[in-house]
């Protein structure tokens, strides 16, 4: 019969390493919930904005908070005030569930407004 062998001590979190999670994820992760957030507002209109253009910039601190700058078209005519928050509440919201990293900041750029063309 095997004996029982007890598991390794692995200390203190810390001590163990600590994860780094590249620009570039937060930047997906961000660009994908500005898409998700302004879906509905595009719904039905023939005329579309480019993607969002994101940057993100992470602090060397291990736990500090994220800032991220976000580039989006908006259509026109709407209401720009509430699709700007819901894409800020968004990325927020994303980046906090998917990777545990708080945002200290959403700075949503409207670059452009495009109205519906006529048809």
């Amino acid at each position: 019969m095997a004996a029982l062998v007890p598991a390794p001590a692995h200390g203190e979190p810390g001590a163990r390493g600590r994860l780094r999670i590249a620009d570039r994820v937060y930047a997906r992760i961000a660009a994908r919930a500005a898409r998700e957030a302004l879906a509905d507002a595009w719904q039905g209109r023939t005329a579309r904005g480019g993607p969002p253009r994101v940057s993100v910039n992470a602090p060397t601190a291990p736990s500090a908070p994220i800032t991220v700058r976000v580039a989006v078209d908006l259509p026109f005519p709407a209401d720009l005030t509430a699709l700007a928050r819901a894409v800020r509440d968004r990325i927020s919201a994303d980046v906090r569930a998917l990777t545990a990293t708080r945002v200290a900041e959403v700075v949503v750029v409207v670059e452009h407004l495009v109205p519906e063309v006529a048809g």
